[in-house]
């Protein structure tokens, strides 16, 4: 065959069919909405019910006072639930014609029963033979209608009067006007105020915005310097140290001395007393009074204007003490959602062919809904169930007695994945006669034990770490190893390391600074 000859293979292409076993996990989308539920807390759930109420015409939210009964498990891990006296369905019965009368036995009209029934008070509250009110200021009833007595605000509210909380930029936008009369110094200073974080402190740079703004740097250092002169103290400080400076200088306490302690202030956090006095150049007992004058003083001069709204925390879970001297686990009935069918809407739109064909999808979306949610609510009580049960001791005689617990061993406990215990005890909290904690609070690593003890859990012994160091006298500081030889007379046998780092942790200074500190706080005590 010649060399030269070059053959080409073409390949055909063709169909072949071929026999495969695979496995693959497929979940539908409500399944995956139903985890997302699951892992939603309160805010979350509460804005998902709403947005579907908003969607779906079938579901409205039921009223506070038509909420049904609260379902609470025992320690024995047995449910009880109890139903209002209006039905457990899932739907409301409002359309139907009351049962009842509203006529007693005799005849006559009941009044406590037309109150319930009409939401009307029927009480004799103003009496015929009443005083007539007396006008508080007759000269102001022109201008103020809503007063008592007026004859015309018989529904003002008190909190319509109420002064509102001032921000900080607000405070200081009343006195800027008053202290830079000059509209170009007012311009730099709403600059600077827009730099402003929550603690009053200026996130800026001088020359920076001295060249933004087109001013010189001695113009820019004098309109800080006239902002920094308001209220409150120590307002527009560029440091700590400034801050403290400038409420010092207000009070007329800046001398030299003064001067050197705030300079050193990494030198007070570390209690080094002893060199400060030398830079200071002061005996004991005047660096002691200096020190008083520190703490008078407000290292957050914006604290006080705080804009940012607390949200405060609902919980999910209530444990009580129960009468046979268990624990009575419940669902708190403020964060259970209360969606419903809305049944006289549902019945007279079935009487139309169309609408029954459109509402089909919308009454499978709603049956998908309330399946998710009581699932939810069981789920939730098994995991908290079982965490009670586990953690018995922690609820009886505190955080000592806290077992090292793992979502593993609570997910075997109710057969579950430990997926879920993970979902359900995300962002959900728990209200215990020991106070207001996260699920998760409840899960921590075991601590290794002497011979012959039980293992402890990591957050008891951070509390005797803890104990150990608020107990100690001034002249009897205890070290890092001395901690670790007092944890080993109770069972725990802990490394060096480790209480350094469990100390760290908790912000705990160290045994030379605690020494520092504490015999600086007994002399000031007199001790």
């Amino acid at each position: 065959m010649d060399p030269r000859i070059k053959w080409n293979f073409i390949m055909k292409p063709s169909a072949n069919h071929f026999l495969r076993q695979t496995q693959s996990l497929v979940m539908s989308p409500q399944q995956m909405q139903s985890i997302q539920l699951l892992q939603m807390n309160h805010f979350e759930l509460s804005q998902f019910i709403a947005q579907e109420v908003e969607q779906n015409p079938l579901l409205e939210f039921q009223d506070d006072d038509e909420a049904g009964g609260d379902c609470c498990e025992t320690e024995d891990g047995e449910y009880a639930h109890q139903p209002d006296a209006g039905g457990d369905d899932g739907y409301d019965n409002r359309a139907e014609a009351p049962s009842s009368d509203w006529y007693d036995n005799g005849g006559s009209a009941s009044t406590s029963r037309l109150n319930d029934e009409l939401d009307a008070n029927y009480t004799d509250v103003f009496p015929d033979d009443a005083a007539p009110q007396r006008l508080d200021a007759p000269e102001l009833v022109s201008q103020w209608k809503s007063m008592p007595g007026s004859g015309e605000g018989a529904d003002y509210d008190i909190d319509d009067f109420g002064a509102g909380q001032v921000s900080l930029r607000d405070h200081l936008a009343q006195q800027i006007p008053f202290a830079l009369p000059d509209m170009a110094d007012r311009l730099i200073a709403q600059n600077f105020v827009d730099q402003l974080n929550d603690c009053g402190y200026l996130q800026a740079d001088i020359v920076e915005a001295g060249e933004r703004l087109g001013t010189s740097l001695a113009q820019a250092e004098r309109v800080l310097a006239t902002l920094q002169s308001l209220d409150p103290p120590g307002v527009f400080a560029r440091s700590l140290a400034e801050c403290l400076a400038i409420q010092l200088r207000q009070k007329d306490r800046y001398d030299p001395a003064m001067q050197a302690l705030v300079e050193n202030l990494e030198l007070l956090a570390r209690r080094d007393f002893a060199t400060l006095k030398r830079l200071c150049g002061v005996d004991e007992e005047d660096l002691l009074d200096m020190l008083g004058e520190i703490r008078q003083l407000n290292p957050k001069p914006g604290s006080d204007f705080e804009a940012a709204v607390s949200e405060a925390i609902i919980p999910d879970v209530v444990v009580r003490a129960s009468s046979d001297g268990g624990w009575l686990v419940e669902l708190n009935p403020d964060t259970l959602p209360r969606p419903l069918v809305n049944k006289s809407y549902s019945s007279l739109v079935k009487k139309n062919d169309e609408a029954r064909a459109f509402l089909a999808g919308y009454q499978e979306k709603v049956s998908w809904l309330m399946r998710s949610l009581d699932q939810r609510a069981k789920t939730i009580m098994k995991v908290a169930s079982e965490i009670v049960r586990q953690q018995a001791a922690f609820l009886l005689h505190g955080v000592d007695h806290l077992r090292p617990l793992n979502q593993k061993t609570v997910a075997e406990a109710i057969e579950m994945v430990e997926s879920t215990v993970s979902r359900v005890t995300s962002n959900k909290y728990m209200l215990t006669p020991r106070g207001h904690f996260e699920l998760k609070y409840f899960f921590t690593v075991p601590i290794k034990a002497v011979a012959g003890a039980e293992s402890h859990s990591a957050e008891a012994v951070r509390h005797k770490i803890r104990e150990l160091t608020l107990q100690e006298s001034p002249e009897a500081i205890l070290s890092d190893d001395d901690i670790v030889d007092m944890l080993k007379k109770g069972g725990v046998d802990l490394a060096r390391r480790t209480v350094a780092k469990y100390r760290q942790e908790m912000n705990i200074a160290s045994s030379v600074q605690r020494r520092r500190e504490k015999r600086a706080l007994a002399k000031v005590a007199g001790f």
